[in-house]
């Protein structure tokens, strides 16, 4: 089994290690095959661990399935969520079957949303143990290891807010690194760079952004002293998933 899969905060990591561990296999990020230009796979089973973004897909997760050429009789897809889903999986096995890429299974896993406009960290910290995340995620993984057949499916108010989040998203491609400002907290530790995984961030001194963002907010979540703040923060609390390391981030991009 290989599973490709893309983390900021450490939650598809932890989803992506936890399948390795109970299935076999072998962790691809997809930040380093499109750095490293590592396209073409073979496995009896294939896996996409990656986050929601504006209940869509990550622009760098397309950008990756634009190019990968996969061979397996199963590919399957978990997208993990903090709040709404949305029509996320539905539109991910949508663009992923364009390009020829047929998904057996997808499912979705709800886990912590670190997305700082809107939810405040210590909350959602609090809330961890009621979304039986370590439950939910052995059913998934006894579904692909039975290589069960199933893809969730999608309402039509979920089409439809999908629908309008994502053109927001695309709206504001890169631009959402303006709204970041860094204080003089700073100590030009360069992990903002080391962890960004489009290399939009480039430390000389002080980190300076590239506009060019993905908006997965690693930088702002792994800054060991808070030196980067967002504009409408919900709260100053960071997060990073407690089974995964900082080194694992960084060596992840």
């Amino acid at each position: 089994m290989k599973i490709f899969y893309f983390t900021s905060t450490g939650n598809n990591l932890y989803v992506a290690k936890k399948l390795v561990k109970e299935i076999g296999g072998e962790l691809y990020s997809i930040p380093k095959m499109l750095k490293e230009k590592n396209f073409k796979f073979e496995a009896d089973k294939i896996g996409f661990v990656i986050p929601v973004y504006y209940m869509g897909t990550p622009r760098i997760v397309k950008e990756f399935l634009t190019k990968v050429e996969l061979k397996s009789d199963y590919i399957f897809s978990i997208m993990t969520y903090g709040n709404m889903a949305g029509a996320s999986t539905i539109n991910f096995k949508k663009f992923a079957e364009r390009e020829k890429i047929k998904i057996s299974y997808g499912n979705e896993l709800l886990m912590v949303d670190n997305y700082l406009p809107m939810f405040d960290m210590e909350e959602q910290i609090k809330k961890i143990p009621k979304k039986n995340i370590d439950e939910n995620l052995e059913k998934i993984v006894n579904d692909i290891r039975s290589l069960k057949e199933f893809v969730v499916s999608e309402n039509v108010g979920e089409k439809v807010i999908t629908t309008i989040m994502q053109f927001y998203y695309k709206q504001n491609k890169g631009n959402v690194d303006k709204k970041f400002i860094v204080n003089d907290n700073c100590t030009s530790c360069k992990i903002c760079e080391k962890v960004c995984p489009v290399d939009n961030i480039i430390v000389k001194g002080k980190p300076e952004f590239m506009h060019h963002c993905d908006e997965c907010l690693a930088c702002i979540h792994m800054c060991p002293v808070n030196a980067i703040t967002l504009k409408k923060e919900k709260g100053s609390t960071r997060f990073r998933n407690s089974h995964v390391q900082l080194a694992e981030i960084i060596d992840s991009v």
